[in-house]
């Protein structure tokens, strides 16, 4: 029996894929905001492609802030962007 494979939408470009090849964006129970990379922390998810560009374009059509319905400051998109490079 063949496993499903678990679809996501990123939340940058709307492109839809396999989960294992997006980043995970969480918000924690604690209200931080920071990528995992394992996609196993706590707390609720949104999904982005591995392009640096979905990143920006997930702050233009707050896409991200709609997913955590919060609003997101510019030291937290600068401190997601710097932990994207890595």
């Amino acid at each position: 029996m063949e496993r499903k494979v678990a679809i996501r939408q990123c939340v940058g470009c709307a492109s839809k894929g396999d989960k294992r090849d997006m980043i995970r964006v969480v918000r924690t129970p604690e209200g931080d905001i920071t990528l995992d990379f394992k996609g196993k922390m706590n707390g609720r998810g949104a999904y982005l492609c591995k392009n640096p560009e979905c990143l920006t374009k997930a702050f233009k059509n707050k896409g991200l802030e709609r997913a955590f319905k919060m609003s997101i400051s510019e030291e937290v998109i600068n401190r997601l962007k710097e932990q994207f490079k890595d």
